[in-house]
């Protein structure tokens, strides 16, 4: 790992324990193993270090999450469906990069306008689209009835991403919250999907 990934690397976990202003430049430089001034032959200060931080897990999540411009292979049955949907889950809670993102995401919107658009894109805006184009897509090929793909989407994606939010406080329930959500999965499905021959 180069010296540019382990400051992103300790930035982003001070990031998640201390909150943005409660991290000093020193800090990140120390837990590195390397002098402040040292820091700034990687990057400009804190600000682009925070910067490259977003733009990195951004682009992870865009390659292994996807979004509404990348919304991958359309599922063909409820089964592909599910596994696809609990792909982007177990991704999302597991991911180490993307759990300290978001736990940091969390604390920081209320006092970060930048930071709180980048959390409703991520927690809301950016999944629910991704939902409403795949659902949409699958009503075009007859797998879903017909309806109000945007709302379906909402009523798919929103309580995942309470339970994802539980689990990030009570990481000592995942198991039985993950069930829970392929549960929410299934049940959405058998509501909503059409059954196929």
């Amino acid at each position: 790992m180069t010296t540019k990934e382990r400051i992103l690397e300790e930035a982003l976990t001070l990031f998640a324990e201390k909150g943005y202003d409660g991290t000093g430049v020193d800090q990140i430089a120390e837990c590195v193993g390397i002098k402040g001034p040292s820091l700034y032959k990687h990057f400009k200060g804190k600000e682009d270090i925070l910067t490259s931080l977003i733009d990195s897990a951004e682009a992870r999540y865009e390659e292994y999450f996807g979004s509404d411009r990348n919304i991958g292979r359309l599922p063909e049955s409820k089964e592909e469906f599910v596994k696809m949907a609990m792909g982007r889950v177990s991704f999302t809670m597991h991911d180490p990069i993307i759990r300290k993102i978001r736990k940091f995401l969390v604390q920081e919107q209320f006092r970060n306008e930048r930071l709180a658009e980048i959390t409703t894109r991520h927690q809301l805006d950016g999944i629910q689209l991704m939902y409403t184009k795949i659902i949409r897509d699958m009503m075009a090929e007859g797998m879903f009835r017909e309806d109000d793909p945007a709302l379906l989407a909402a009523e798919l994606t929103a309580p995942v991403v309470l339970m994802v939010s539980r689990a990030d406080r009570q990481p000592m329930n995942e198991k039985e919250i993950i069930e829970q959500i392929e549960r929410h999965i299934r049940h959405f499905c058998d509501v909503y999907m059409n059954e196929r021959e």
